[in-house]
């Protein structure tokens, strides 16, 4: 049994923390003390089924802690799950928490052993090691859905570790050991190759659903069924029929900025297609707006901010961006977001009452059709072709 710490409990840190406390001693941290309250009290602060059965139950070997250096001190190896958000004005991932949990640790423990879940740019893992003079600091790339996140890692589709050595089989067999089949297929690589991984596993997801908006906005123009062109396409084994529902755009904390990222690495490396994916799910988005605005509607109303089922979780919800262009144009916007506590969502007021939301929309704006929905099928806009994710 080995002892891990884990800092940061988002749904990368959390599910790794759960993950690993089937087998392992786990020290999670987070500098949200309100996050360590609740889960000490077995309250999961995220939501996502799996993460809650396992609150609930007490044969797991995991302690939340308020403690940076308890944490530091605790842990064979030290896993770090903290944000990685995407700066626009650097036009890169703002990677300061990951340093700032690095240069902590070290002023505590000089052998602190790193295991980095956060993605980063390409390359980063060695210019870190370079940075404070230690090999002692490990990328190993999560593949994870928000709302699923424990899920995902039960049943991982694979599981990559970017250290070729002895030590990093170490660290694959300690997470597959905590998977329920124990049989995902374990790659070591180097580092900069895993973060490649992560990066191009995400643009790719991105352009499968950039290039499925794009065939629905063809549609949509040309007056056709974009259902019975999906579907055609789809039959075809080496495209499948997966992952082709069409939306308002690809959103969420990931795709947006790791397409992104991945764009900005390609500096002075010839391409057309990274950057198109991003541009291309602008395009959409303002293709989508404009559908809803000729519609010539006094008030707009956003049925959820979270666009995926099973989510508690806006941030860079891809609706925002189509509210931002419809309020751009005087149209008055309006959202029924029930885990959302406020008054305001960026100016624009939401409505707490479902019933009182749908009398006062002259349409409603959802990414995918809701049982609570079919009543006003009339004033809904939606691109929901398969009613699934």
């Amino acid at each position: 049994m080995k002892k891990i710490s884990i800092f940061g409990l988002g749904y990368v840190g959390l599910a790794n923390a759960l993950l690993l406390s089937q087998k392992e001693q786990v020290k999670a941290y987070d500098i949200v003390d309100e996050k360590i309250d609740l889960l000490n009290e077995g309250i999961s602060p995220l939501e996502d089924t799996e993460i809650h059965t396992f609150l609930d139950r007490n044969d797991l070997n995991i302690d939340f802690s308020k403690d940076f250096e308890e944490a530091v001190r605790f842990g064979e190896y030290l896993i770090i799950a903290t944000p990685t958000d995407y700066n626009e004005e650097k036009n890169y991932f703002d990677t300061s928490t990951v340093e700032n949990v690095i240069e902590r640790a070290l002023a505590i423990r000089k052998d602190a052993v790193f295991i980095i879940k956060s993605t980063v740019p390409v390359g980063y893992t060695d210019t870190l090691k370079k940075k404070y003079q230690t090999e002692n600091i490990i990328f190993s790339p999560e593949f994870l859905r928000e709302g699923r996140a424990l899920y995902d890692n039960l049943y991982p589709s694979r599981i990559i570790v970017g250290e070729c050595s002895e030590r990093g089989e170490q660290i694959s067999a300690m997470f597959l050991e905590n998977t329920v089949e124990k049989n995902a297929e374990v790659l070591l690589t180097h580092a900069t190759e895993a973060e490649a991984i992560k990066l191009f596993s995400n643009t790719y997801l991105a352009l499968r659903v950039a290039y499925f908006n794009e065939l629905d906005t063809y549609a949509e123009v040309r007056g056709l069924d974009a259902k019975q062109i999906i579907e055609g396409v789809g039959l075809d084994p080496r495209i499948g029929s997966h992952y082709n529902n069409p939306s308002f755009g690809y959103g969420g904390y990931c795709l947006p900025k790791d397409t992104k990222q991945l764009r900005a690495n390609y500096d002075k490396v010839p391409n057309n297609i990274i950057g198109a994916i991003v541009d291309a799910n602008t395009t959409r988005k303002d293709f989508i707006a404009n559908q809803i605005l000729a519609k010539k509607p006094s008030v707009v109303g956003i049925y959820r901010l979270t666009m995926k089922s099973n989510s508690d979780n806006f941030r860079y919800s891809s609706i925002q961006g189509i509210m931002k262009r419809i309020k751009a144009k005087g149209v008055e916007v309006i959202v029924y977001e029930p885990t959302f506590e406020e008054d305001t969502f960026y100016n624009s007021r939401v409505v707490k009452e479902l019933q009182e939301f749908k009398n006062e929309s002259d349409v409603i704006v959802t990414n995918r059709i809701e049982n609570d929905l079919l009543d006003v099928l009339n004033k809904i806009y939606t691109r929901d072709i398969f009613n699934r994710d």
